[in-house]
């Protein structure tokens, strides 16, 4: 277990990256998660999938944080946040932040269904079971997602910060739906 444990942090990591927002906040999902993986490790039933139930308790995790964090004042304009970042020096970093920030307009059951199955790997019932919904959910809400991304992606809507997408980061997001 110990071995696919380290196997799987990387794609945690991502996952919990894609959550958060946050590289920091991503890394201390990650090591929550596997502390909470270790000390419960006779809970995992062997012959099923370690990465699904590493990624149960991350994502539990990261809602129980978001509950927890909702008595804390917001930067909803992000008004702080814009003052503490700096500006790519590349322009693929424009476009990919473009594409972040379009992630970030999709509600979190949308954004976490399009994590899993397009940049994760997992198939619909894994992420059904992660998410605890039926199949049919999940399909229905990365068919939004996608479709939200475009229309962001397209320069349908305004990205935070008064920017509105390039047509190169579209490129980007039609990567994602054809790799899913």
């Amino acid at each position: 277990m110990k071995n696919e444990l380290v196997e799987a942090l990387p794609m945690l990591r991502a996952f919990a990256r894609s959550l958060s927002g946050n590289r920091d906040r991503a890394d201390d999902l990650v090591q929550e998660t596997v502390m909470r993986a270790l000390a419960n490790r006779d809970k995992f039933q062997e012959g099923t999938n370690l990465h699904a139930w590493l990624v149960t308790i991350l994502r539990n995790q990261y809602y129980s944080e978001v509950r927890k964090r909702r008595r804390e004042v917001e930067d909803a304009e992000g008004t702080h946040a814009s003052r503490l970042s700096d500006i790519p020096a590349q322009p693929g970093h424009l476009e990919l932040d473009d594409f972040l920030r379009a992630m970030r307009l999709l509600p979190d059951e949308q954004r976490e269904a399009l994590v899993l199955i397009g940049a994760s790997g997992f198939s619909y019932e894994e992420a059904a079971e992660i998410c605890g919904v039926r199949i049919g959910t999940v399909k229905s809400r990365v068919s939004r997602a996608r479709a939200r991304l475009e229309e962001i992606m397209n320069g349908g809507v305004d990205l935070p910060g008064g920017d509105s997408a390039e047509k190169s980061a579209l490129e980007i997001a039609d990567a994602m739906r054809l790799r899913a």
